[in-house]
Protein backbone atom coordinates (compact mmCIF):
# COMPACT_ATOMS: atom_id res chain seq x y z
CA UNK A 1 0.00 0.00 0.00
CA UNK A 2 1.51 3.32 -1.08
CA UNK A 3 0.78 6.45 0.94
CA UNK A 4 1.13 9.88 -0.65
CA UNK A 5 1.79 12.86 1.60
CA UNK A 6 0.71 16.26 0.34
CA UNK A 7 1.87 19.61 1.67
CA UNK A 8 0.97 23.20 0.91
CA UNK A 9 4.32 23.51 -0.91
CA UNK A 10 3.77 20.52 -3.17
CA UNK A 11 3.64 22.57 -6.37
CA UNK A 12 6.78 24.52 -5.40
CA UNK A 13 8.88 21.53 -4.32
CA UNK A 14 8.40 19.66 -7.60
CA UNK A 15 10.03 21.17 -10.67
CA UNK A 16 6.83 20.59 -12.66
CA UNK A 17 3.52 20.15 -10.78
CA UNK A 18 2.13 17.58 -13.24
CA UNK A 19 2.66 15.97 -16.64
CA UNK A 20 0.42 18.48 -18.37
CA UNK A 21 2.62 21.37 -17.22
CA UNK A 22 5.71 19.44 -18.29
CA UNK A 23 4.25 18.86 -21.75
CA UNK A 24 3.27 22.54 -22.12
CA UNK A 25 6.75 23.78 -21.27
CA UNK A 26 8.26 21.06 -23.45
CA UNK A 27 6.19 22.23 -26.41
CA UNK A 28 7.14 25.84 -25.67
CA UNK A 29 10.81 24.86 -25.64
CA UNK A 30 10.48 23.07 -28.98
CA UNK A 31 8.79 26.16 -30.43
CA UNK A 32 11.60 28.36 -29.09
CA UNK A 33 14.26 26.25 -30.80
CA UNK A 34 12.27 26.19 -34.05
CA UNK A 35 11.61 29.94 -34.04
CA UNK A 36 14.50 30.98 -36.37
CA UNK A 37 12.91 28.83 -39.10
CA UNK A 38 9.44 30.34 -38.58
CA UNK A 39 10.00 34.12 -38.45
CA UNK A 40 12.21 36.69 -40.14
CA UNK A 41 15.46 38.16 -38.87
CA UNK A 42 13.86 41.40 -37.62
CA UNK A 43 11.34 39.63 -35.39
CA UNK A 44 13.98 37.12 -34.31
CA UNK A 45 16.07 40.07 -33.11
CA UNK A 46 13.10 41.38 -31.15
CA UNK A 47 12.56 37.99 -29.51
CA UNK A 48 16.26 37.91 -28.64
CA UNK A 49 15.84 41.31 -27.01
CA UNK A 50 12.89 39.95 -25.00
CA UNK A 51 15.00 37.05 -23.71
CA UNK A 52 17.85 39.37 -22.66
CA UNK A 53 15.41 41.60 -20.78
CA UNK A 54 13.89 38.49 -19.21
CA UNK A 55 17.30 37.41 -17.87
CA UNK A 56 17.80 40.88 -16.38
CA UNK A 57 14.27 40.69 -14.97
CA UNK A 58 15.03 37.34 -13.32
CA UNK A 59 18.03 38.94 -11.64
CA UNK A 60 16.03 41.83 -10.21
CA UNK A 61 13.06 39.56 -9.46
CA UNK A 62 15.26 37.45 -7.20
CA UNK A 63 16.07 40.51 -5.11
CA UNK A 64 12.86 42.55 -5.24
CA UNK A 65 10.14 40.01 -5.95
CA UNK A 66 11.55 37.12 -3.93
CA UNK A 67 13.36 38.89 -1.07
CA UNK A 68 11.44 42.16 -0.96
CA UNK A 69 14.46 44.50 -1.36
CA UNK A 70 13.75 47.35 -3.78
CA UNK A 71 16.60 48.29 -6.10
CA UNK A 72 16.86 51.17 -8.55
CA UNK A 73 20.53 50.61 -9.31
CA UNK A 74 20.66 47.36 -11.22
CA UNK A 75 21.76 49.16 -14.38
CA UNK A 76 25.14 49.50 -12.65
CA UNK A 77 25.43 45.71 -12.44
CA UNK A 78 24.38 45.37 -16.06
CA UNK A 79 27.32 47.65 -16.85
CA UNK A 80 29.73 45.69 -14.64
CA UNK A 81 28.82 42.42 -16.35
CA UNK A 82 29.07 43.97 -19.81
CA UNK A 83 32.45 45.65 -19.27
CA UNK A 84 33.90 42.71 -17.32
CA UNK A 85 33.04 40.29 -20.13
CA UNK A 86 34.44 42.58 -22.84
CA UNK A 87 37.67 43.39 -20.97
CA UNK A 88 38.32 39.73 -20.18
CA UNK A 89 37.92 38.78 -23.84
CA UNK A 90 40.23 41.64 -24.86
CA UNK A 91 42.83 40.19 -22.49
CA UNK A 92 42.69 36.88 -24.35
CA UNK A 93 40.26 34.96 -22.13
CA UNK A 94 37.96 32.67 -24.19
CA UNK A 95 34.26 33.57 -24.20
CA UNK A 96 33.30 30.23 -22.65
CA UNK A 97 35.31 31.29 -19.56
CA UNK A 98 34.92 35.07 -19.72
CA UNK A 99 31.12 35.03 -19.82
CA UNK A 100 30.54 32.95 -16.64
CA UNK A 101 33.39 34.81 -14.94
CA UNK A 102 31.76 38.17 -15.75
CA UNK A 103 28.64 37.10 -13.87
CA UNK A 104 30.67 35.84 -10.92
CA UNK A 105 32.63 39.10 -10.75
CA UNK A 106 29.39 41.08 -10.86
CA UNK A 107 27.92 38.92 -8.09
CA UNK A 108 31.02 39.41 -5.93
CA UNK A 109 30.87 43.19 -6.40
CA UNK A 110 27.17 43.11 -5.54
CA UNK A 111 27.91 41.10 -2.39
CA UNK A 112 30.48 43.69 -1.27
CA UNK A 113 28.04 46.54 -1.93
CA UNK A 114 25.26 44.67 -0.09
CA UNK A 115 27.18 44.70 3.21
CA UNK A 116 26.53 48.41 3.92
CA UNK A 117 23.55 49.03 1.61
CA UNK A 118 21.20 46.30 2.87
CA UNK A 119 21.23 47.74 6.37
CA UNK A 120 18.74 50.24 4.96
CA UNK A 121 15.02 49.67 4.40
CA UNK A 122 12.26 50.97 2.15
CA UNK A 123 12.79 54.31 0.44
CA UNK A 124 16.27 54.70 1.93
CA UNK A 125 17.40 51.46 0.26
CA UNK A 126 15.97 52.67 -3.06
CA UNK A 127 17.83 55.99 -2.74
CA UNK A 128 21.10 54.19 -1.95
CA UNK A 129 20.74 51.97 -5.03
CA UNK A 130 20.02 55.03 -7.19
CA UNK A 131 23.42 56.33 -6.09
CA UNK A 132 24.98 53.14 -7.54
CA UNK A 133 23.74 54.01 -11.04
CA UNK A 134 25.06 57.56 -10.76
CA UNK A 135 28.43 56.36 -9.48
CA UNK A 136 28.68 53.71 -12.19
CA UNK A 137 28.28 56.40 -14.86
CA UNK A 138 31.09 58.48 -13.35
CA UNK A 139 33.38 55.50 -12.81
CA UNK A 140 33.04 54.43 -16.46
CA UNK A 141 34.06 57.93 -17.60
CA UNK A 142 36.97 58.17 -15.13
CA UNK A 143 38.38 54.74 -16.01
CA UNK A 144 38.68 55.55 -19.70
CA UNK A 145 41.82 53.42 -20.06
CA UNK A 146 39.78 50.28 -19.34
CA UNK A 147 36.22 51.23 -20.22
CA UNK A 148 36.75 53.47 -23.24
CA UNK A 149 34.98 56.36 -21.47
CA UNK A 150 32.39 58.24 -23.48
CA UNK A 151 33.74 56.73 -26.70
CA UNK A 152 32.60 53.31 -25.55
CA UNK A 153 33.62 49.84 -26.58
CA UNK A 154 32.83 47.45 -29.40
CA UNK A 155 32.56 43.82 -28.24
CA UNK A 156 34.52 41.31 -30.26
CA UNK A 157 32.90 38.43 -32.11
CA UNK A 158 31.93 35.50 -29.88
CA UNK A 159 33.94 32.35 -30.53
CA UNK A 160 33.05 29.07 -28.80
CA UNK A 161 35.42 26.21 -29.68
CA UNK A 162 36.02 27.77 -33.11
CA UNK A 163 32.30 28.34 -33.71
CA UNK A 164 31.72 32.04 -34.48
CA UNK A 165 28.61 33.92 -33.30
CA UNK A 166 27.80 37.48 -34.30
CA UNK A 167 24.63 39.40 -33.47
CA UNK A 168 24.16 41.21 -36.81
CA UNK A 169 25.45 38.79 -39.45
CA UNK A 170 24.41 35.61 -37.61
CA UNK A 171 21.18 36.49 -35.71
CA UNK A 172 20.00 32.89 -35.39
CA UNK A 173 23.26 31.76 -33.76
CA UNK A 174 23.14 34.66 -31.31
CA UNK A 175 19.49 33.87 -30.59
CA UNK A 176 20.36 30.28 -29.70
CA UNK A 177 23.14 31.48 -27.39
CA UNK A 178 20.75 33.83 -25.57
CA UNK A 179 18.09 31.10 -25.44
CA UNK A 180 20.49 28.63 -23.79
CA UNK A 181 21.54 31.24 -21.20
CA UNK A 182 17.86 32.03 -20.55
CA UNK A 183 17.05 28.36 -19.95
CA UNK A 184 20.02 27.96 -17.58
CA UNK A 185 19.09 31.10 -15.60
CA UNK A 186 15.43 30.07 -15.41
CA UNK A 187 16.25 26.56 -14.16
CA UNK A 188 18.71 28.03 -11.66
CA UNK A 189 16.06 30.45 -10.37
CA UNK A 190 13.41 27.72 -10.18
CA UNK A 191 15.64 25.29 -8.32
CA UNK A 192 16.76 28.07 -5.97
CA UNK A 193 13.13 28.66 -4.98
CA UNK A 194 12.81 24.96 -4.09
CA UNK A 195 15.86 25.07 -1.82
CA UNK A 196 16.02 26.12 1.85
CA UNK A 197 17.71 29.35 0.76
CA UNK A 198 14.76 30.17 -1.48
CA UNK A 199 12.39 29.59 1.45
CA UNK A 200 14.55 31.91 3.53
CA UNK A 201 14.26 34.60 0.84
CA UNK A 202 10.46 34.37 0.95
CA UNK A 203 10.47 34.47 4.77
CA UNK A 204 12.57 37.67 4.78
CA UNK A 205 10.24 39.21 2.19
CA UNK A 206 7.07 38.45 4.15
CA UNK A 207 8.29 39.42 7.64
CA UNK A 208 11.81 39.91 8.93
CA UNK A 209 10.65 39.52 12.53
CA UNK A 210 9.02 36.16 11.81
CA UNK A 211 12.02 35.05 9.74
CA UNK A 212 14.36 35.85 12.63
CA UNK A 213 12.13 33.87 14.98
CA UNK A 214 12.47 30.87 12.64
CA UNK A 215 16.26 31.09 12.73
CA UNK A 216 16.90 32.91 9.44
CA UNK A 217 19.99 35.14 9.50
CA UNK A 218 18.55 38.30 7.93
CA UNK A 219 21.76 40.09 6.91
CA UNK A 220 23.38 36.95 5.51
CA UNK A 221 20.24 36.01 3.55
CA UNK A 222 19.91 39.51 2.08
CA UNK A 223 23.58 39.46 1.11
CA UNK A 224 23.21 36.13 -0.70
CA UNK A 225 20.11 37.40 -2.49
CA UNK A 226 21.92 40.55 -3.61
CA UNK A 227 24.96 38.60 -4.81
CA UNK A 228 22.97 36.02 -6.77
CA UNK A 229 20.74 38.74 -8.21
CA UNK A 230 23.76 40.71 -9.42
CA UNK A 231 25.33 37.58 -10.92
CA UNK A 232 22.31 36.92 -13.15
CA UNK A 233 22.08 40.63 -13.98
CA UNK A 234 25.75 40.64 -14.99
CA UNK A 235 25.13 37.89 -17.53
CA UNK A 236 22.21 39.89 -18.94
CA UNK A 237 24.48 42.95 -19.18
CA UNK A 238 27.10 41.00 -21.14
CA UNK A 239 24.47 39.83 -23.63
CA UNK A 240 22.98 43.32 -23.79
CA UNK A 241 26.37 44.69 -24.85
CA UNK A 242 26.58 42.16 -27.69
CA UNK A 243 23.01 42.94 -28.74
CA UNK A 244 23.66 46.70 -28.86
CA UNK A 245 26.91 46.27 -30.77
CA UNK A 246 28.51 49.22 -28.95
CA UNK A 247 28.11 50.64 -25.46
CA UNK A 248 29.37 53.48 -23.27
CA UNK A 249 28.48 55.19 -19.99
CA UNK A 250 25.06 56.27 -21.32
CA UNK A 251 23.98 52.76 -22.31
CA UNK A 252 23.29 51.63 -18.74
CA UNK A 253 21.61 54.71 -17.30
CA UNK A 254 19.22 55.21 -14.41
CA UNK A 255 16.33 54.92 -16.88
CA UNK A 256 17.32 51.27 -17.45
CA UNK A 257 17.10 50.61 -13.69
CA UNK A 258 13.66 52.18 -13.51
CA UNK A 259 12.55 50.23 -16.58
CA UNK A 260 13.72 46.98 -14.98
CA UNK A 261 11.75 47.65 -11.81
CA UNK A 262 8.68 48.67 -13.79
CA UNK A 263 9.04 45.53 -15.91
CA UNK A 264 8.83 43.09 -13.01
CA UNK A 265 5.96 45.03 -11.39
CA UNK A 266 3.92 44.90 -14.59
CA UNK A 267 4.82 41.25 -15.22
CA UNK A 268 4.09 40.11 -11.68
CA UNK A 269 6.36 40.33 -8.64
CA UNK A 270 7.66 37.11 -7.15
CA UNK A 271 7.17 34.87 -10.20
CA UNK A 272 9.37 33.61 -13.01
CA UNK A 273 6.53 34.14 -15.48
CA UNK A 274 6.35 37.79 -14.41
CA UNK A 275 9.90 38.42 -15.64
CA UNK A 276 9.01 37.10 -19.11
CA UNK A 277 5.64 38.86 -19.34
CA UNK A 278 7.24 42.13 -18.27
CA UNK A 279 10.07 41.65 -20.77
CA UNK A 280 7.54 41.23 -23.59
CA UNK A 281 5.88 44.52 -22.62
CA UNK A 282 9.17 46.42 -22.35
CA UNK A 283 10.57 45.05 -25.62
CA UNK A 284 7.48 45.26 -27.84
CA UNK A 285 5.64 48.31 -26.49
CA UNK A 286 8.10 50.84 -28.02
CA UNK A 287 7.69 49.13 -31.40
CA UNK A 288 3.91 49.18 -31.07
CA UNK A 289 3.95 52.87 -30.11
CA UNK A 290 6.19 53.67 -33.07
CA UNK A 291 3.87 51.88 -35.51
CA UNK A 292 0.80 53.54 -33.95
CA UNK A 293 2.40 56.99 -34.11
CA UNK A 294 3.38 56.55 -37.76
CA UNK A 295 -0.17 55.55 -38.68
CA UNK A 296 -1.87 58.32 -36.69
CA UNK A 297 0.32 61.45 -36.97
CA UNK A 298 2.84 60.48 -39.67
CA UNK A 299 6.29 58.96 -39.79
CA UNK A 300 8.21 62.24 -39.65
CA UNK A 301 6.58 63.61 -36.48
CA UNK A 302 8.31 63.16 -33.12
CA UNK A 303 6.36 63.16 -29.85
CA UNK A 304 8.79 63.79 -26.96
CA UNK A 305 8.10 61.76 -23.84
CA UNK A 306 5.47 59.53 -25.47
CA UNK A 307 7.14 56.24 -24.53
CA UNK A 308 7.93 57.36 -20.97
CA UNK A 309 4.41 58.66 -20.44
CA UNK A 310 2.76 55.46 -21.68
CA UNK A 311 5.04 53.30 -19.54
CA UNK A 312 4.24 55.44 -16.48
CA UNK A 313 0.50 55.27 -17.14
CA UNK A 314 0.63 51.47 -17.50
CA UNK A 315 2.58 51.16 -14.24
CA UNK A 316 0.07 53.35 -12.35
CA UNK A 317 -2.86 51.36 -13.71
CA UNK A 318 -1.29 48.07 -12.66
CA UNK A 319 -0.48 49.35 -9.16
CA UNK A 320 -4.06 50.58 -8.71
CA UNK A 321 -6.05 47.76 -10.29
CA UNK A 322 -3.77 44.71 -10.53
CA UNK A 323 -0.80 44.82 -8.09
CA UNK A 324 0.01 41.17 -8.89
CA UNK A 325 0.76 42.07 -12.50
CA UNK A 326 -0.04 40.24 -15.71
CA UNK A 327 0.78 36.84 -14.25
CA UNK A 328 -1.42 37.55 -11.23
CA UNK A 329 -4.33 38.38 -13.51
CA UNK A 330 -3.76 35.16 -15.45
CA UNK A 331 -3.82 33.16 -12.18
CA UNK A 332 -7.12 34.77 -11.22
CA UNK A 333 -8.66 34.00 -14.61
CA UNK A 334 -7.45 30.40 -14.47
CA UNK A 335 -8.74 29.96 -10.91
CA UNK A 336 -12.11 31.42 -11.90
CA UNK A 337 -12.50 28.85 -14.70
CA UNK A 338 -11.35 26.01 -12.43
CA UNK A 339 -13.96 26.92 -9.80
CA UNK A 340 -16.76 27.74 -12.24
CA UNK A 341 -19.70 27.86 -11.46
CA UNK A 342 -18.74 28.19 -7.78
CA UNK A 343 -16.47 31.23 -8.24
CA UNK A 344 -17.62 34.41 -6.51
CA UNK A 345 -17.06 38.08 -7.25
CA UNK A 346 -15.26 38.87 -3.97
CA UNK A 347 -12.98 35.84 -4.14
CA UNK A 348 -9.93 37.96 -4.98
CA UNK A 349 -10.72 41.00 -2.84
CA UNK A 350 -7.49 42.65 -1.71
CA UNK A 351 -6.66 42.41 1.99
CA UNK A 352 -6.06 45.84 3.53
CA UNK A 353 -5.12 44.76 7.06
CA UNK A 354 -1.59 43.86 8.12
CA UNK A 355 -0.03 41.59 10.69
CA UNK A 356 1.54 43.14 13.74
CA UNK A 357 4.90 41.65 12.81
CA UNK A 358 4.76 43.41 9.44
CA UNK A 359 4.25 46.78 11.15
CA UNK A 360 7.33 46.16 13.28
CA UNK A 361 9.74 45.63 10.37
Amino acid sequence: MRIHFKTSYQHDIRLFPDRWTLSVYGALLVLAFALPYLIGEFYLGEVTNVLIWAIAGLGLMLLTGQTGQASLGHAAFLAIGCYANTILIEQGVPFIIAFPLAGIITGFVGLLIAIPVLRLHGIYLAIATIALSVLADDIIVLTEHWSGGVSGKFPEMITIFGFEIERWSMPSRFYYLVLVVTIICTLFYRNLLRSPLGRAFAAVRDSEVSATAMGVHIARTKGKAFGLSCMITGWAGALMGYYAGTFNNETFSLVISITLLMMIVIGGLGSIHGAFFGAIVVAFLPQALSILKDNVVGSGVAIPGLETGVFGMILILFILFEPMGIYGRWLKIRTWFELFPFARKDMFRRQKSYLKTERLR
